[in-house]
C-alpha cells in the first residue's frame, strides 16, 4: 500500500523536529524543506541561517528522510517585507509573522510542496484542524501558552484541507522531552523570536536602514514638552522601554508609555501610569478573513484578541461594509494597536480576524 507523501518545513527548531518524528512515526513517506527566505539583505545574520540549516539537516539524517533548501527570499521581499515598511511608514505597527503565513509558509511552501508530488505539508505551530462535514476548523492548541492560531487565522478552507499540526495535542515541554528521547541537537534549542525568517536584531538600527531617522518632540496629552523622539516608526502603542526618559525627574515618578502618536504633526504622545488614553473600547478593521469562508451573521457575539496571548476578551462585530467591521468589547481593552491584527473565536474555534485600522483611544492621529 502506498504511503501518503507530506513535506514538513523543517527550520532547524524543536518544533519541527518533533513534528517530522511523529509523520515519521506514521504511515507518511516524509520530506523535509528548509526555507530560506532572507539572504544577502542582512550578512551579520548569516550564521544563524547556517546553523539553523545544519540542525536541520542533523534532524533529517536521524530520521532518515531527505531534505532540500528552498528560496522563496524574493516573494518573502515582495509580499512580506515591503508591506512590512509601509505600514511602519504610515505609523501602524505591523505584525509580519501572520502575512509571512499567509503568503509564505502556507501559500508559496504549498504550491511548492504541490509541485513536487506531494500531499500535505506539516509545520511545528501548535495549533489544531477539525474536519466536519466537510468543513475544516481550526482550532486553540491544548498548550493555551503556546497556542499559535492567532498567526494563522487567515488560512481558508483550500489551505486547510493540505495542512497538518502534529503537535496541537502537545505541550512544549512534551516536545523538549520527545525531542530529548530521539538524540536531537535541537532538544534545547531556544525558541526563535524577532521579525519572521529576519530574527531578532536591534530593530531601530535595522529599520533605519531602509526608513530615514525623522526626529520630532515627545510631549504629555496636556502639551507638556518631554524630550525628543528619534522618529515614530521606532515606538509603538503602550511601549515602556527604550523612552530614554525613564530616568528623567518628571511627574509622578511612575514608568512612561507611549500612549499615541500625530503623524502629521509628527509628535509622540507619552503617559505616565496607568492613563486613560491606553484604553480603547471600540475599533474598526479591514483586510478581513473569515476561515469558514463566510463572513458570520451580523451582528455576532464573539471573543477577540488583539495581541497575541492576549485573554480572550467579549465584543459584539458588526459590519460597516462588505470588507470592515466595528468591534465594540464589553471592557476597555489596553494598547489596541493599528497594524496589529484581532482575531475572533468561538471556545476554542478561530473564526477569522483582520487588521486593526484605527481606535476610539484619543492618541492615535494618523
Amino acid at each position: 500500500m502506498s504511503r501518503n507523501k507530506i513535506v514538513v518545513g523543517l527550520s532547524g527548531g524543536v518544533d519541527s523536529s518533533v513534528a517530522a518524528l511523529l509523520l515519521s512515526q506514521q504511515c507518511f513517506d516524509v520530506e523535509g524543506i528548509f526555507m530560506k527566505n532572507w539572504i544577502n539583505f542582512a550578512e551579520e545574520n548569516e550564521c544563524t541561517i547556517r546553523q539553523d540549516k545544519e540542525d536541520a539537516d542533523s534532524v533529517a539524517k536521524i530520521l532518515n528522510i531527505p531534505i532540500q533548501e528552498a528560496n522563496f527570499a524574493m516573494k518573502y521581499w515582495d509580499l512580506v517585507f515591503k508591506n512590512f515598511l509601509d505600514e511602519y511608514r504610515a505609523g501602524r505597527t505591523p505584525n509580519p509573522d501572520i502575512l509571512c503565513n499567509r503568503e509564505i509558509k502556507f501559500k508559496a511552501f504549498l504550491n511548492h510542496a504541490i509541485q513536487l508530488g506531494c500531499d500535505m505539508i506539516a509545520t511545528g505551530h501548535y495549533a489544531r484542524i477539525k474536519n466536519y462535514q466537510g468543513v475544516f476548523y481550526l482550532l486553540k492548541g491544548f498548550d493555551y501558552d503556546k497556542d499559535q492560531s492567532y498567526f494563522l487565522y487567515t488560512l481558508g478552507q483550500k489551505q486547510l484541507a493540505r495542512i497538518l499540526f502534529p503537535l496541537g495535542q502537545l505541550s512544549k515541554l512534551k516536545v523538549r522531552l520527545i525531542a530529548k528521547e530521539a538524540g536531537f541537537i535541537t532538544h534545547n534549542k531556544k525558541d526563535s523570536t524577532g521579525i519572521c525568517f529576519i530574527g531578532k536584531r536591534d530593530f531601530r538600527k535595522f529599520i533605519s536602514q531602509y526608513i530615514p531617522v525623522n526626529h520630532g518632540q515627545m510631549q504629555t496629552p496636556e502639551g507638556e514638552i518631554i524630550c525628543e523622539h528619534v522618529g515614530l516608526t521606532y515606538y509603538t502603542l503602550g511601549q515602556r522601554q527604550g523612552l530614554g526618559i525613564g530616568g528623567r525627574k518628571y511627574g509622578t515618578g511612575k514608568p512612561w508609555f507611549v500612549a499615541g502618536k500625530d503623524m502629521k504633526n509628527n509628535i509622540l504622545y507619552v503617559i505616565q501610569g496607568d492613563h486613560s488614553w491606553l484604553y480603547s473600547k471600540n475599533l474598526q478593521a479591514e483586510k478581513l478573513t473569515w476561515i469558514s469562508g463566510k463572513a458570520p451573521k451580523f451582528p455576532c457575539a464573539a471573543k477577540a484578541k488583539t495581541r497575541y496571548r492576549q485573554t480572550d476578551q467579549k465584543c459584539i462585530i458588526t459590519s460597516i461594509n462588505d470588507n470592515r467591521i466595528h468591534v465594540k468589547f464589553e471592557d476597555p481593552q489596553r494598547a489596541v494597536t493599528p497594524g496589529q491584527s484581532v482575531v475572533f473565536y468561538h471556545d476554542d474555534t478561530c473564526l477569522g480576524g483582520g487588521v486593526i485600522m484605527s481606535t476610539d483611544a484619543p492618541g492615535i492621529h494618523p
